[in-house]
Parts: structure tokens; sequence; C-alpha cells
């Protein structure tokens, strides 16, 4: 495990997950600090952002820190990550020299690069921020790519501020839901490892075996259940999935086996418009809470009357997307991180 690198929460161990939410909470009291005084980190966007640039660029700067924003391939050289490429195309730089020079300029750096949704074999081995990890010298942050830890962590923080820090043993229904594309699989499979690792009885909610995520995602997820007291189940029966539900997140995703074929994905997808999270599917919970990591679009992902009730809290949630990013960036520039002390 190389702990200089936040990739991944489950590269961390759960203490140190534990000691990040701590410190995030101690954040959301007073916002103001001086921990990232004198340093820097530059936030590399090769996908649109809106919470994660303005809670990253906005946390640095609150912490005594300077952000810098680059889009690759727009404001900044677009970037070869191919070893051995002939670069004679397109791409400018190679992410050898990216990696170190900014290395030399910054101490941290934020990668978000989304997979390309063309051949999951190869999006799954996550090349951008790896690359990024493999050359730079100063600890590398995954803004999202095929997880997004970050997003993790605000989840659980908002879960802890509504039922408690133990969440153990509570019905947790990730469900998919409808939306006009497939989208990145990140915040699903990020959903199911951290919900499992705090010892969640999960269940993964979508229409068909086709919408299963990842088998290392859910290997890891049943390996947390069994370490942390929970459990993890899959299920297509919407109604017996929510029934008792404690928390419900909702998110779209595409399915793998489509990858590059979405027009072949799209007569599945819309024949199952009705896993929209309603007010019917949250009357058969225990009084669930309802999240969701945002931008959700209304009536088509969840309505109107859900995103409006007590019962949701994706603000809350996101919200927490600037205490937990400040708590690890906080982390990642403490003396013997390079060590993983």
């Amino acid at each position: 495990m190389n702990t200089l690198h936040f990739l991944n929460t489950q590269d961390w161990p759960r203490d140190r997950l534990d000691a990040l939410l701590d410190e995030a909470r101690n954040f959301q009291k007073s916002r103001i600090g001086t921990a990232l005084q004198g340093k820097s980190i530059a936030l590399l966007f090769f996908n649109p952002s809106m919470r994660t640039r303005t809670s990253f660029e906005l946390g640095a700067h609150q912490l005594g820190g300077k952000a810098i924003v680059l889009a690759p391939g727009k404001d900044a050289w677009p970037i070869e990550f191919e070893i051995g490429s002939v670069m004679d195309g397109d791409t400018e730089e190679h992410i050898a020299e990216v990696a170190r020079v900014l290395s030399r300029y910054v101490d941290l750096i934020g990668v978000r690069a989304f997979p390309k949704f063309q051949d999951w074999s190869v999006d799954r081995e996550d090349h951008v921020i790896r690359s990024f990890a493999r050359y730079s010298t100063v600890p590398v942050i995954n803004m999202e790519t095929i997880t997004h830890p970050c997003q993790e962590l605000a989840h659980i923080m908002a879960l802890q501020q509504h039922l408690g820090t133990d969440l153990r043993r509570r019905k947790y229904v990730l469900t998919w839901t409808y939306h006009p594309k497939p989208l990145n699989t990140a915040v699903a499979n990020s959903a199911l490892l951290i919900a499992t690792r705090y010892g969640m009885d999960v269940t993964l909610l979508c229409p068909t075996d086709e919408y299963l995520l990842d088998p290392r995602y859910m290997e890891f997820a049943q390996q947390n259940a069994s370490e942390n007291g929970g459990s993890l189940g899959i299920s297509h029966d919407v109604e017996s999935a929510y029934r008792d539900a404690d928390v419900v997140y909702a998110k779209s995703w595409g399915a793998i086996p489509y990858f590059g074929r979405w027009e072949q994905e799209k007569p599945i997808r819309d024949a199952h418009q009705h896993f929209i999270v309603d007010e019917a599917k949250m009357a058969l919970t225990n009084k669930a809470l309802f999240s969701h990591c945002l931008p959700l679009r209304r009536n088509v992902k969840a309505t109107d009357a859900v995103m409006d009730s007590p019962a949701c809290i994706a603000i809350d949630e996101a919200e927490n997307r600037l205490h937990v990013q400040k708590a690890v960036m906080a982390a990642l520039v403490q003396p013997g991180m390079e060590n993983g002390e």
C-alpha cells in the first residue's frame, strides 16, 4: 500500500479513514485554518466539474494554500500517457514530464479523468491517474476517475451526521436509476466500497445482471462486509429491495458489457425508467434517508417530492465535499506521509 497518494479508500486502513472523517468534522466547525499555509495544489480537470472544482479550490484557499486549475487540451497542453508512443499526433507533452515538472512546483496534484467509455478492459486500469501517481513525487488525489473516494467520505460523513457514527447493520440500498445516457460507474463503485467498509447491510439494486459492477469492486465489497460485520446482496426487485431500508442512495451507471455499444444498451435502459426514486418507493422504507452525489436530473432519477423532502441529505453530502477534501489535503502534506507513517 502506498499512502502517499489518495487514489482509492480501499488502499487506506479503516482507522485512517476514521481520522480523516474526524478531521473533516473539525473543519466543518472551523473553516479557516493554516494546514496548507505556503502549500499549493495543481487541479487537473480532464472532465467538467462544479462541486469538485469549487470545493477543492476553496478548501485550499481556506487553509492558506493556493490552487492552480488546469484543463489539459484546453488551457494546458494535451498530454500523452502511453509509454513508448511516437508523439506525432495531437498530444504535445508526455505524462513523464508533466507529473515531474508539476511536482517541482506544487505540493499536491489532483486529477479528474473519466473513462473513455469504449473498452472497459482498458478503462478499468485507471491509466491516467495511475500514470500521474507513477511519475509524481508529490501526493496525488483522485478527484473522480473510475472511483470517487472524496465523494465516498462526504457520503459516509453525511450518514454519520444523521444516523450516528456506528452504521453497522443499517440497511443500505444502492439503486440504479434511469438516465438518458450511460454514465460512469465511479460513484456506484465507491458507494459499494464505503457502505460495506462501515458494516452496513448493502443491497445493490439494478435492472439486470448486466448492470452489476466490475467484479473487482464486488469482491472488495464482499470482503469489506465480511470484515466489518455487514452484508452484501444483489436484487432486481424494486419492492423487496426498498422494504425497511434505512438509506437509499441513487445513481445511474452504464452496463459494463455494453461499453462502446450504447445503442444496444438503450432498449434495456429505456425499459427500466420505473427505477426512478419516488414517494411510493420511499414509503416502503424504514423512514429512510435519501441521497445522491449530484448533479441529479429531477423527475428522471428522483422526483421533486423526494428531492425536496426532509429525508433528502444530498445537500449535506455536497457540503461535506469541502470538509473531507480539506482533511485529505491536510493529511497528505503532513511530514512522514510519504513513508506511510
